[in-house]
């Protein structure tokens, strides 16, 4: 197989949760430049049929909630979409809700751990059910986070939750890996996207996290899709139960 080969999705069927914009979007171009025929999943129709008007005919919409619908019925709606069965899934929604640990409502915690940890492990399980079953091999890739390794103030649902992103990433590749189906995550540093404005306004804490990446500097959503398509191809057949930081040297340092 030669290089371009090894890293080539052409065939495979991948869905992006949060591929309506961010980094979710630049993973869904990614894999979709690779060949694969990628499906964008987000809560708002406008978000993801714009995504697909902008990326090609190999980028389809899907309209839905993946914190409310039920995963079967979810994925049933995937594969009809995507014409089969599904190969590769990439977690990327997520929320944040910043609060002192002694005032974080209860509201909050629970949003973050549903949307963040529950919601892509249900999507993951149904997804690894169905691949187990035809005896089909997977891409499952979950989208960590700094917090996975580290702590930030101001943040304990969202740490709790990327930890716990960590933690299935070891679980399910411990389970599924001898069956064909490997699961790995991304943890990506500081990207500036609709989720992280909150800090990138605050002129002090940007220059602070600076200081604190060896590069220098932030991040571009597209540096992540690399990292995907070598997850979601035969690149990184070997490569299991990984979280593969995207961070400017930040977690190194």
């Amino acid at each position: 197989m030669t290089g371009n080969e090894l890293f080539s999705l052409a065939g495979r069927r991948a869905v992006v949760t949060g591929g309506g914009r961010g980094l979710g979007k630049a993973i869904a171009a990614g894999l979709a430049a690779a060949g694969a025929t990628v499906g964008v999943v987000s809560r708002t129709a406008a978000d993801v049929e714009s995504v697909a008007r902008e990326l090609g005919e190999c980028v389809l919409p899907l309209a839905m909630d993946v914190a409310s619908v039920e995963a079967g019925e979810m994925v049933d709606v995937m594969e009809g979409v995507l014409g089969g069965p599904i190969d590769v899934v990439v977690h990327a929604a997520g929320v944040q809700h910043r609060q002192s640990a002694e005032d974080f409502t209860a509201e909050g915690w629970e949003r973050v751990l549903r949307i963040n940890l529950t919601a892509p492990f249900r999507l993951s399980q149904e997804i690894g059910s169905r691949q187990l079953a035809a005896d089909r091999p997977g891409s499952h890739i979950f989208i960590g986070s700094i917090t996975s390794l580290l702590s930030i103030p101001d943040a304990a649902a969202y740490t709790a939750s990327k930890s716990g992103v960590f933690g299935l990433v070891r679980t399910l590749s411990s389970e599924w890996s001898e069956r064909g189906i490997r699961v790995n995550g991304i943890g990506p540093g500081y990207f500036r996207t609709a989720l992280t404005e909150a800090v990138f306004s605050d002129e002090v804490r940007c220059r602070k996290m600076l200081d604190r990446i060896p590069m220098g500097r932030f991040g571009n959503p597209e540096e992540l899709a690399g990292t995907a398509v070598f997850l979601a191809s035969d690149a990184s057949s070997y490569t299991t139960g990984q979280l593969l930081m995207v961070d400017g040297g930040w977690t190194a340092s």
